[in-house]
Formats: structure tokens, sequence, C-alpha cells
């Protein structure tokens, strides 16, 4: 028989039988629904003849794969669950029914250094499938929703110069340096930095703080820098972290954004 376990929205783990053999009382089974019953509302999984077995708060590792079914829940829900989860299984399938969800989780998972695969199916309903990269530890990091959600956006720190503050450049010089050292490693990271005017030589080779924003992009964080800019101060060869972006990205990502932060 396998067995494949899922998790649902309210934290109660199940094992579905997928050869048409229930597990029965001696297995401490119950028959399940029938097939396409969704339960409590929250979407069928659609599995033919399968039984399910309650087996608490604590994931139940018989099978390969994890289901989480998250679908009908609010931001940060469906990422918390599938944290939860691939924290401990090798692989999770994520089932959501909005593409906020379905964006949160994918961005979630990539953060975490997963391969992530994504499928829309009917109903609205899409699958994100999680899994660990070789010798991959599942890294500490914060649940965020992210930018497509209509209340929040992304929290997005821009760099217009290669200082911080006015008045003294010496001591601007010395405060962007504390600066980003103290971002790259506080628990709550930016979604995205940006970097335009004198800002790029932040991200260029031999800047002071390279090592840290290097830092930042290993974490998750998009690192992009204005090509004009680049090209205007003749430093384009010498980008050393981020990628080139153009006025266009970087406008839309500065109108959705739900934190900016200028330095």
């Amino acid at each position: 028989m396998h067995c494949v376990d899922v998790l649902l929205g309210r934290k109660q783990f199940y094992s579905l039988s997928l050869d048409g053999r229930g597990l029965g009382e001696g297995d401490g089974g119950k028959e399940a629904p029938s097939p396409d019953t969704s339960h409590e509302g929250r979407g069928g999984l659609g599995f033919t003849r399968y039984a399910i077995r309650t087996t608490g708060y604590e994931v139940f590792n018989v099978s390969e794969i994890k289901i989480v079914n998250a679908t009908g829940l609010a931001c940060p829900q469906p990422v918390v669950l599938a944290k939860e989860a691939i924290e401990k299984n090798e692989k999770v399938k994520v089932i959501v029914d909005n593409e906020t969800a379905l964006e949160n989780v994918t961005r979630m998972g990539t953060k975490l250094g997963c391969n992530v695969a994504t499928e829309a199916k009917a109903g609205g309903l899409f699958e994100i499938t999680l899994t660990r990269k070789t010798d991959t530890t599942i890294r500490d990091i914060p649940v965020t929703c992210g930018a497509s959600s209509s209340a929040t956006g992304p929290f997005v720190i821009v760099c217009t110069e290669d200082k911080m503050g006015r008045g003294n450049d010496e001591l601007g010089s010395v405060l962007i340096r504390a600066f980003l050292h103290t971002i790259s490693q506080q628990k709550e990271k930016p979604d995205v930095m940006i970097f335009y005017n004198t800002g790029v030589k932040l991200a260029i080779q031999g800047s002071e703080v390279l090592n840290d924003l290097k830092e930042l992009a290993v974490a998750g964080v998009e690192i992009l820098v204005c090509g004009t800019c680049l090209n205007y101060f003749e430093v384009k060869d010498k980008l050393d972290v981020g990628v080139v972006s153009n006025m266009y990205d970087i406008a839309a990502i500065l109108s959705k954004a739900g934190r900016l932060l200028y330095p």
C-alpha cells in the first residue's frame, strides 16, 4: 500500500491509501467520504477510494510527499503551513486557491533554497511542489505576505547614494556600511533592494559593502542595479552583485511596495 500524508489548514494530518484498500479498524482508520469530497469546504483532493487515518499534529512520515491543503486560508497561513511541512519532509505539495498564496508560497520556497514547480489546476486551484535540494538545510526566515497582496507589498530598500545622510561625506560612508551590515544580519530582510544614482557604486568591485550585499543575495533578497546609472559612471563592467535593471522594473516594484526605506 502506498500512502500520502495530507496536512489540512487546521493543522491535522491524515494518511491516504491510494491503492483502494482502506486502513480499516485494525489500522486505526475510518472510511473517507466519496471521491472529490471537500474537507470542511476546502477543496477536494480528487483521490478515488481512499481511507483516512488521523495522526494528530505531528507529521506522520509514511510517504515521499506531504500534501498541504491551504485552500480558503488567508495570508500568511498558506506560507506558515508550507514552511512547517518542508521543515520535516523532503518534498511537499501545497494546494492553494488564489494567486496571492501561489506567489507567496513560491517565493518562500525559493528563499528556502528549494526546487519549486507550480501548476494551475481546474476550479481555480494551484499546486506548488517544493523539493529540498541535496544537502540543503532549511533556514529560519521570516514568514511574509508577498508583493501580490492587495493590503501589503514587498519590503523594499532604496539606496540612492553611496553614503547615508547629508552633511559629512566621510561620516555618510561609515553610516551606510554600518546600515547595510545590520540589514544583512537582522532576521527580517527586505524582499528587494534597489540601487540607483551613486548608490550603484555600492554594488561594484572594490565596494566595502560587497560581502554584506552578497550575503543578502544568498538569503533571497533581489538586488536590482540601475543600468543607466552604471553606464553613466562607466562602471557597468565592474558590477559584482545583483542584476542590471531598468526604470520600467524599478518603477513597477516601487509602485507595489508595501514598505519603502530610503537610508
